[in-house]
């Protein structure tokens, strides 16, 4: 139940439904419009945010300080405690990341005939993939086209996006319903079987398809029995500290702690699959995530240490949606899926200021705007600022329990704390969400580290510098699929390989040049949220 001190900002919500209606959609922004608000009240364009780096292949970028205090840092075991001659597994291919481009990966490096090990720091499907709501696009309606989807893209991403990887994705896309159909995903469909497809944010075609509103965890839940079902080999709870390489610096392997005994130890392999997801729990300029527990950038941190090079790491998506009350799921995700059913968004007096399906950093920015710079936002309890989202305009446009039918999950979520979507708007408010930058890679996964690859949110440059809703679930499948088939092809042609750590010899020269603290170590692995006075250091250290 909402406090008295927000319930009339409710009732002007009210009062100005029926007007909003007869209003229609209102104008997009032009170009011009757009590009003022996001330098004017994007988190990205905050120069004092962000500072250059002094080490690795990235030397001079900026990148938000959270990114930089752990891409210039010291190892947080050193290597030596390592024996890289007695692997614990030999395998063809290591893939690091148990969700849905790593599950991908895995099943797809199989089939092409690898022995495959999959390694995860906490359970298998433990992921962003299982936490995304709204859908996957893909161009496979007949009044749709790749193409299409490729101009949507790039218009998306500021037309920034490395070509040949936005190609590769919409390419791929309809094939991917098509074999996540054939694993056994549930897509939402009519009753003479065709794919209810709508509208994401910046899309010109109703290409998202979705599972209600749990599709990613639709999507991991079949993932992973399908690898279990294959019997495929995994190791959980069990964390990447660094890659291996040989003397010409190829990548050969990784080293790891159990985090349940504290065991250190090494995996050799012919090729290796980075899909360690993205940074949420960073917590980029103090905005709450979306983001599961383990987004903590580790595979950028193994990346570059390696010497593979990293793109657009000066930008982070904040989705625009995120709940902002009730205080106990503050950050969580409310689909993009909710605006594209018809619910506006609107301010404390009940006014509209923005068409819903802008792009995403467009509509956060005019949130940020609407709350911060016009002082248009709703207060809670705590402080906290947020516009509203009409919810029950849903039941107006779209019938009686269109909210429960489209939007389960997120029903009861609210359900829980007493507030009812059917019946009453909810608060939001920007949250971090998306690694927009990555590991820079080509269109088959392939960095810059040979025998390295990367897939999903850890790569980089497929989204330029904004992603779409529904491209995520699409790209951790297209290049998780991708970088497993060629991981696998490569391993085929390659011998006996020499693992050591040379490469982080290297770079640690490179932070005693630069005078890094030596208490700044990486990867994170775990966020830690205690009090200064209760943290300590991880027990390996050493």
């Amino acid at each position: 139940m909402y406090p008295e001190s927000m319930q009339e900002s409710i009732k002007r919500l009210e009062a100005t439904r029926e007007e909003r209606i007869k209003q229609g959609r209102i104008p997009l922004l032009n170009a011009e419009e757009k590009k003022a608000l996001l330098k004017s009240f994007h988190p990205d364009y905050i120069d004092t945010s962000m500072r250059a780096l002094t080490v690795g292949p990235n030397k001079g970028d900026r990148t938000p300080h959270e990114i930089a205090d752990l891409l210039e840092a010291w190892p947080l075991v050193e290597p030596k405690r390592f024996d890289p001659d007695k692997p614990k597994f030999d395998v063809d291919v290591l893939i690091i990341g148990g969700g849905g481009a790593g599950v991908s990966a895995a099943l797809t490096a199989a089939e092409h005939g690898a022995k495959v090990l999959l390694s995860t720091k906490l359970r298998l499907g433990d992921a962003n993939t299982m936490m995304a709501q709204g859908g996957i696009q893909a161009a496979d309606k007949e009044n749709d086209s790749p193409e299409r989807h490729y101009l949507d893209v790039l218009g998306g991403g500021h037309f920034k996006n490395i070509p040949e990887l936005a190609r590769a994705l919409v390419t791929d896309a309809p094939g991917v319903i098509a074999w996540l159909e054939g694993l056994g995903v549930m897509f939402d469909k009519k009753p003479d079987g065709t794919m209810i497809t709508i509208h994401g944010g910046g899309t010109s075609r109703k290409r998202m398809h979705a599972c209600r509103d749990y599709t990613g965890a639709e999507i991991m839940r079949t993932l992973r029995d399908e690898f279990r079902n294959r019997g495929l080999e995994v190791i959980e709870f069990c964390a990447a500290l660094e890659l291996m390489t040989d003397e010409k610096g190829v990548c050969t392997g990784a080293a790891f702690v159990n985090l349940d005994t504290d065991e250190l130890f090494t995996v050799r392999a012919k090729t290796v699959i980075l899909a360690t997801g993205g940074c949420g729990r960073l917590h980029i300029q103090g905005f709450p995530c979306t983001n599961h527990y383990g987004a903590t950038a580790d595979g950028l941190v193994l990346a570059y240490r390696a010497g593979a090079k990293l793109a657009f790491i000066d930008t982070i998506q904040y989705h625009p949606t995120g709940v902002a009350y009730p205080e106990q799921i503050v950050g969580l995700l409310i689909t993009e899926k909710v605006r594209g059913l018809g619910a506006h968004l609107v301010n404390v007096h009940g006014n509209r200021f923005i068409y819903e399906l802008e792009s995403r950093d467009i509509t956060a920015s005019a949130i940020i705007r609407e709350c911060v710079g016009q002082k248009n936002g709703v207060v809670t309890p705590t402080g906290r600022l947020g516009v509203w989202l009409d919810t029950p305009l849903i039941e107006v446009l779209k019938g009686q329990g269109a909210v429960k039918a489209n939007l389960p999950a997120m029903y009861h979520q609210f359900a829980r704390f007493g507030i009812y979507m059917d019946k009453e708007p909810i608060l939001t408010y920007p949250t971090q969400h998306y690694q927009n930058g990555g590991v820079l890679i080509n269109q088959w996964g392939e960095t810059g580290v040979k025998n390295l690859y990367a897939a999903g949110e850890v790569a980089g440059g497929i989204h330029g510098r904004n992603r779409l809703m529904g491209n995520s679930l699409l790209d951790i499948i297209v290049f998780g699929r991708r970088a497993g088939r060629r991981a696998a092809e490569k391993a085929k042609a390659i011998g006996t390989v020499s693992c050591g750590f040379k490469h982080v010899i290297a770079f640690e020269q490179e932070l005693k040049n630069a005078r890094i603290p030596r208490d700044r170590c990486s990867p994170l692995l775990l966020p830690d949220y205690r009090r200064a006075g209760l943290q300590t250091p991880f027990a390996f250290v050493g």
